[in-house]
């Protein structure tokens, strides 16, 4: 099946490089404002994919989109150079929403206007909200936003860390919005049956250091990450291509992605079926108290961001 990216930036790049080494499409096209970037990533990936599972590759322009079932965005102003690297601050990835919101605009009535049926999948940050505009523009509800897959894994990983277990075997979600009031579901965290509070063994004070510790590990990591290599891509790239996976293979895995959630008026993640349909179903997990405050408020901070993008 066919696949677009839109933005061969160090995201669009990544997301790539995991479509092809996973070999989750067959035709994959990836357009740029800077055709000849494009050009130069395709035709450097190309000689290495001879060695993986049969993929045509392509820089185009958005007309070669038609026939993609799934469209990735990765175009916008990241984290770096919209100065969205402060772990004091609040907004986080929200403070690149204005900037990228305008590019949004003219990217996704451009890809509709060839490819109207395609699922668009959000992978530039803000994810959430901007899945939101793509939505509103497309006139439809196949856009879906990476969301917090990814965080997802890294609470797996360091939860590991602290278990010395493989983190396939820790299951664990992250849900709510992809960015600082994002929702750790500790009271449904799992390794092998047991809750990660009995598992961890420690006392109440050793237990709220170590989910303060993990918490900000994760929340942060994009920034940790941004300043040994100036971007977060590596990791986001598997991630979509995963997403991207489930729909062209019609899998109905299970997984924490961004859709509209009509409840909370907004696209944010919470565990969902995810097919060749899109999502087909939602999972809401048993959440504490504490954790569903915490939604709502993650829920109150993407319908604000997104207000300021429509007015």
């Amino acid at each position: 099946m066919k696949v677009g990216i839109v933005g061969a930036g160090a995201v669009g790049s990544a997301c790539l490089h995991s479509l092809v080494m996973r070999g989750s499409a067959r035709e994959i096209v990836v357009v740029n404002r800077n055709a000849a970037r494009a050009q130069g990533l395709v035709t450097d990936l190309q000689y290495g994919a001879v060695l993986g599972k049969p993929v045509t590759l392509r820089a185009g322009d958005y007309a070669d989109l038609a026939g993609a079932v799934l469209v990735m965005i990765t175009a916008g102003i990241n984290e770096k150079s919209g100065g969205a690297t402060d772990r004091q601050d609040a907004a986080g990835r929200l403070r690149l929403l204005d900037a990228n919101a305008k590019m949004y605009r003219g990217i996704v009535a451009q890809i509709v206007s060839v490819v109207p049926q395609a699922f668009i999948l959000i992978v530039t940050d803000p994810p959430d909200p901007l899945a939101d505009l793509a939505r509103l523009i497309a006139g439809h509800d196949r856009v879906l936003s990476s969301g917090t897959l990814l965080d997802s894994l890294r609470f797996r990983f360091h939860l590991a860390q602290r278990l010395n277990v493989n983190p396939a075997d820790v299951a664990a979600q992250v849900i709510g919005e992809h960015g600082t009031s994002q929702v750790f579901l500790w009271s449904s965290a799992r390794v092998a049956g047991m809750p990660i509070q009995c598992a961890l063994g420690a006392g109440a004070e050793q237990e709220a250091a170590i989910r303060r510790s993990i918490e900000q590990q994760v929340r942060f990591a994009n920034i940790t990450i941004i300043e040994g290599i100036g971007a977060s891509q590596l990791g986001i790239g598997i991630a979509a291509a995963r997403i991207a996976e489930a729909i062209l293979r019609d899998e109905r895995a299970v997984m924490p992605i961004g859709s509209f959630q009509p409840k909370y008026g907004v696209t944010l993640s919470m565990p969902s079926v995810l097919g060749r349909q899109g999502v087909i179903r939602i999972f809401e997990p048993e959440m504490s108290g504490e954790e569903q405050a915490g939604l709502q408020r993650s829920a109150e901070t993407l319908r604000n961001a997104l207000t300021r993008v429509l007015l």
